[in-house]
């Protein structure tokens, strides 16, 4: 399994068994693959794939996979000729450490995709009948100095560990005691925005 490599995964998809008696199969195919990958060829809306099988939890996986001639190579491009042989150990030590402060445990599911959170805003905007106003595009970023930006980066992640931020839900009954007790005068709670 860890022999493929993953420039060549395309798509993945399930696989399950379909009824009682290819369940007793698949079962027996599914442990007889524990720790391999079984390759062969699949035609799927008028191609042929090249796939992988193998083993996850209680069913099987399908991976499609690109043929090598579809697979560019690193040696092909050219612009990494010129990336210089060696590289400043002090660069290298704080952009460790900036990257180190953002280290944890990786869940997806708090990632979303922009792209489409956008068309969906731009199409109920539409539907309800409300102007779309185009955003300007985002300028072309600077080349900085690494070092600058990489101090830059970790002083602020050091003073955003240093201060903690009151919950808005503290604050606002904070504010309802002092207004309560006649010490503050009233004023909105308004909720805060998320970075």
């Amino acid at each position: 399994v860890e022999s493929i490599d993953p420039i060549y995964v395309e798509r993945p998809y399930y696989l399950a068994p379909d009824g009682k008696v290819a369940g007793e199969a698949f079962a027996v195919l599914r442990e007889a693959l524990e720790g391999k990958a079984g390759i062969g060829k699949l035609a799927l809306l008028g191609r042929e794939y090249l796939v992988a099988v193998q083993p996850r939890e209680r069913g099987l996986m399908m991976f499609t996979l690109r043929a090598a001639s579809e697979v560019r190579r690193m040696s092909a491009i050219d612009e990494l000729d010129d990336l210089p042989e060696t590289v400043n150990e002090a660069e290298v030590q704080l952009a460790r450490q900036v990257i180190g402060t953002f280290a944890g445990d990786l869940d997806l599911s708090e990632f979303t995709d922009e792209y489409q959170a956008e068309l969906r805003r731009i199409i109920d905007a539409k539907v309800a009948g409300e102007e779309v106003v185009e955003r300007e595009a985002d300028s072309p970023a600077k080349v900085v100095n690494l070092m600058e930006a990489l101090r830059k980066s970790l002083d602020q992640v050091s003073a955003s560990k240093k201060k903690p931020v009151k919950a808005p839900a503290k604050r606002a009954a904070k504010a309802a005691r002092k207004r309560a007790s006649g010490t503050a005068a009233a004023a909105p709670v308004r909720k805060r925005k998320r970075a």
